[in-house]
């Protein structure tokens, strides 16, 4: 029986473990696959064939073309997963390179973190909300994802260890940890802003009807966008970007196996990219000591 690449990617966008947003990401980049390739068996599209269709793709920048092919590779080895064929194709194919006459760069711009100035106005600026307030320092003490946080229950949480236990990519478990000033946040948010009557730890209530529920992505990035709006130092900074806080702040205080782990990589290369974020951050650092140094040698 032939299995078309259409069957494939049927498949492999029907699989429980995939999260919404992801697999919105999945459907919107392999639509063009599926147009130009659906009626294909699968097990005739060659290397030459998808390194043409990837060439083709230089409207993208780099890092969405990286992306593109990184789906692909995802989509090629869940069919030798399903024995649609045996190899993958593009195993081992290497990503495009930054273009320069484009403007780009191999930098570590990509890595979007925030600074201590940023982290101190953020602070400030969702103190108000027990909620948010909650959420942000969970996120930044514990480097997961809030895709990873807001299906938590409230029986999740260990207040006595303090840490919880999410379930990531792969429908891995693992655990995140919190620290004091998060535990303190947390608990504040459980006594005085939580609403009670189902098991979500992060909750939402209806301001009619009155029902509760638990709390949805898009209410947490409106009330998100609302409290920083009025701060300038925070536009375009991202919930995402507590995370790329978190796994800067640890690089080199820990060794990058134990970070992989607690970040929940399944690949090191993902890992390791936190080590380039240097410059900035070294920059920020050394400033900061010279006017520490400075400020005491004028007492």
């Amino acid at each position: 029986m032939t299995v078309t690449v259409a069957t494939v990617i049927t498949e492999f966008l029907l699989r429980s473990n995939v999260a919404k947003s992801t697999k919105r990401t999945y459907e919107s980049t392999l639509k063009p696959i599926l147009l130009q390739y659906g009626s294909w068996a699968i097990e005739i599209i060659s290397k030459q064939t998808l390194t043409e269709y990837l060439n083709e793709l230089k409207h993208l920048s780099y890092t969405t073309h990286h992306k593109h092919q990184a789906i692909l590779q995802s989509l090629l080895n869940f069919a030798v997963e399903q024995g649609y064929i045996k190899v993958n194709p593009i195993r081992g194919l290497k990503q495009r390179q930054p273009n320069p006459d484009k403007g780009e760069h191999k930098t570590d711009s990509n890595v979007r973190y925030l600074t201590t100035q940023q982290l101190n106005i953020l602070y400030k600026a969702v103190k108000s909300d027990l909620r948010i307030n909650a959420i942000v320092h969970l996120l930044h003490c514990s480097g997961c994802r809030i895709s990873e946080l807001l299906p938590l229950n409230i029986e999740d949480i260990d207040l006595a260890k303090p840490r919880f236990q999410v379930v990531g990519k792969g429908n891995k478990l693992r655990y995140c940890y919190l620290s004091q000033d998060a535990l303190a946040a947390l608990s504040k948010y459980i006594k005085y802003g939580r609403h009670t009557g189902v098991s979500a730890l992060f909750t939402a209530q209806q301001p009619v009807t009155k029902i509760t529920s638990r709390i949805s992505y898009r209410t947490v990035h409106e009330d998100w966008r609302e409290l920083i709006s009025i701060y300038p130092e925070l536009i375009k900074v991202r919930i995402h970007d507590l995370r790329h806080t978190f796994a800067t702040e640890r690089v080199g205080l820990m060794g990058i196996e134990e970070l992989r782990a607690l970040m929940g990589h399944e690949d090191i290369e993902t890992t390791l990219r936190y080590q380039k974020v240097t410059s900035d951050r070294a920059e920020e650092v050394a400033i900061n000591a010279l006017n520490y140094l400075a400020s005491n040698q004028n007492k």
